[in-house]
């Protein structure tokens, strides 16, 4: 039995494509078009992102990227295929970020996430994330919650 890799990435290969296109869709269904801030394919190629998919036997299951701000990082494009939902993609893919995180040096790591995600909230929170306030060019918006984790002392 093979083993789930995680590796940086090109957002646009087929099978990530899909899984953003996926996440975007879900997205869209469950909160107001105001309150989606994800980023679009094309935006997970910019030189300050680093994105990741993870995979098993040659199969994408899951995506997941770090966007270089100023003074943190943003985990971005979080999302794992339904079929590989509880074998610990999410986890690993955040681990990668966190460690690419660590490796550029920035003292910590911020997200926003929707509110009704639970399982996201339970991965990040087992992961060190707490809740925080709004940041960046986020609107404090009624869907959203947003969770950080120091990196640094």
């Amino acid at each position: 039995m093979s083993e789930i890799t995680v590796t940086q990435s090109n957002p646009l290969e087929p099978e990530a494509l899909a899984l953003l296109k996926a996440s975007h869709a879900l997205m869209q269904s469950l909160f107001p078009p105001e309150d989606n801030f994800y980023l679009e394919p094309e935006a997970l190629t910019a030189p300050d992102v680093v994105f990741f998919t993870a995979r098993k036997d040659g199969k994408t299951l899951g995506t997941g990227a770090l966007a270089t701000r100023e003074g943190y990082g943003e985990v971005k494009s979080m999302f794992t295929h339904e079929d590989a939902r509880g074998l610990g993609v999410g986890g690993r893919i955040l681990a990668a970020i966190e460690l690419e995180a660590r490796a550029q040096g920035l003292p910590m790591l911020k997200l926003e996430t929707g509110n009704t995600l639970y399982a996201a909230h339970r991965l990040y929170e087992a992961a060190g994330f707490t809740r925080c306030a709004a940041f960046g060019d986020y609107p404090d918006a009624a869907s959203s919650i947003f969770m950080e984790k120091r990196l640094t002392d």
